[in-house]
């Protein structure tokens, strides 16, 4: 996985809620386990018609709009617990999703693959969602180490479990955290007798 420590960018709007993982990536296109080609289909059906003509008045298919942070409605990542969803979102690009709340399941799938959710107040949200639809060139920072999101809206703290900041941190999935204590692993298993 890649580092994670401080990314400054652009944002897409999606003021959508309730997007389940059905909708981030259809259930047809789960043949494959790589996770190579997801981010071609995310958000299939919302992008694209049955013909797959694009979709224009969708907001990734509108130049207006871009970046590696998605801020979409409450209840993101609900449905289903396909890991396949969080292949799709970092496949596209996006590095970053932030929401009012999100379902458990994809919070963790999001962790695992280098997505950094971030749960801000419904508040917030509207302001932010407002301000991006306002002037679609507005920055937002995301501080890892600080846990400091900041925008226009102001400076929010956000909470992540320790274990997976470190782990985005270093660029670590759940293999490498481990490698990484294998002289901690080693002398302790020195010390066991048996």
């Amino acid at each position: 996985m890649e580092k994670f420590i401080k990314l400054t960018d652009t944002a897409v709007p999606l003021p959508i809620e309730n997007i389940d993982t059905d909708q981030i990536i259809p259930a047809r296109f789960l043949k494959s386990t790589d996770k190579q080609g997801f981010g071609d289909n995310v958000f299939r059906d919302w992008r694209f018609d049955h013909e797959g003509n694009k979709n224009e008045n969708f907001v990734l298919n509108d130049d207006t709009y871009s970046g590696s942070i998605l801020v979409a409605g409450d209840n993101f990542g609900c449905g289903s617990s396909r890991e396949h969803a969080a292949w799709a979102i970092a496949g596209y690009g996006f590095k970053v999703v932030i929401s009012s709340f999100f379902a458990d399941i994809f919070r963790g799938n999001a962790l695992n693959n280098g997505i950094l959710p971030i749960q801000v107040t419904p508040d917030y949200l509207k302001s932010l969602l407002d301000v991006i639809k306002e002037k679609p060139d507005t920055q937002l920072t995301i501080n890892l180490e600080d846990q400091v999101l900041s925008s226009p809206v102001g400076e929010l703290e956000f909470e992540i479990d320790p274990y997976k900041k470190v782990c985005m941190i270093n660029g670590y999935d759940d293999i490498d955290f481990l490698i990484s204590k294998k002289e901690t692993i080693e002398a302790f298993e020195r010390e066991q007798t048996f």
